[in-house]
């Protein structure tokens, strides 16, 4: 059996949308390649603990805030490598290659360094995901509104949208969600649209989002597009996981007016649920931007809303 080697690994993050990447140094396997920073977790060490020490080590910084993020397994010819990733979005001091090796800041969606070990590829999907994700709200607002507050939405920066209307009919329905593809296409936000695969493909939208009884009874995630999915407890995050899924939402993290006899998660709960998943978890469930620092230090990649994104 091929040995199993834990590292941890931090995604540095700048407020421009680049992260750090580092091209493996002369004398080390896969020399020359470009990964994350990180390394492997010693015995008696903790995750954190690690990614504080090879980043001293690698790249002369030590990170002020480092979140829990995702866990990815990936096997090369020689050992297996279980990779637990933190996000790292303040540091003390500039990066700089401490082992002569080169350092490069890159677009997660656009990166200009290559190779890159296999292993990192998946991360760099990962990471073009907004950490804000919205819930059309239609049957609250009404048309006027609802455009008017996505339309500022967008403006500020808003870049992925879930179009979740059930009550409208069919043709209701591709109206309003072909308007929101128009809207989001100015600025380059996606759109993925709740439970209808073949209407997503029809009007062009990215992708789409599985209710978790479809999830469920799902046998192959939908090829060529965006594939999220509603869970509320670890076995769905789990068919989520080896659908291998874009992304998961899990709910509810506070009490909502939408369920209100639902017994909410808490954010202890939402972290334990979430720890060693491969793709990111966005948080959902009576939450606003505000929450986002919160949604971070638990795990999330970032915090859904159904409302308080268009306040």
């Amino acid at each position: 059996m091929a040995e199993i080697v834990e590292a941890a690994v931090a995604v540095i993050l700048r407020e421009d949308g680049k992260v750090l990447l580092g091209q493996r140094p002369e004398g080390k396997p896969w020399s020359g390649w470009w990964e994350f920073p990180g390394g492997k977790i010693e015995a008696g060490e903790t995750p954190f603990h690690a990614l504080q020490r090879e980043l001293q080590e690698e790249i002369g910084i030590e990170a002020e805030v480092a979140h829990p993020w995702i866990t990815r397994v990936f096997s090369y010819p020689d050992r297996t490598v279980k990779l637990r990733f933190f996000t790292v979005r303040r540091w003390h001091r500039e990066p700089h290659g401490k082992e002569n090796q080169q350092l490069s800041w890159e677009l997660p969606a656009a990166v200009n360094v290559s190779p890159m070990l296999p292993a990192n590829t998946p991360v760099l999907d990962a990471l073009q995901l907004p950490t804000a994700y919205a819930i059309t709200n239609l049957a609250e607002m009404g048309e006027a509104a609802f455009f008017a507050a996505l339309d500022h939405a967008l403006e500020q920066g808003l870049r992925l949208v879930q179009v979740r209307e059930k009550q409208l009919s069919s043709d209701e329905l591709e109206r309003f969600s072909r308007e929101v593809v128009r809207r989001c296409a100015v600025v380059g936000a996606r759109v993925v649209i709740n439970g209808d695969i073949e209407l997503a493909r029809k009007i062009g939208a990215a992708g789409v989002h599985l209710p978790t009884a479809q999830l469920m009874s799902l046998e192959a995630k939908p090829e060529g597009m965006l594939c999220g999915a509603s869970c509320h407890n670890r076995e769905e995050l789990e068919r989520a996981s080896e659908l291998g899924l874009d992304y998961a939402l899990l709910a509810s993290v506070n009490a909502t007016k939408t369920h209100p006899d639902t017994q909410p998660l808490g954010w202890d709960r939402f972290a334990e649920l979430i720890r060693e998943l491969p793709m990111p978890v966005y948080a959902l469930g009576g939450l606003a931007k505000s929450d986002m620092d919160t949604a971070w230090e638990h795990g999330a990649h970032g915090v859904a809303m159904l409302r308080g994104i268009w306040r």
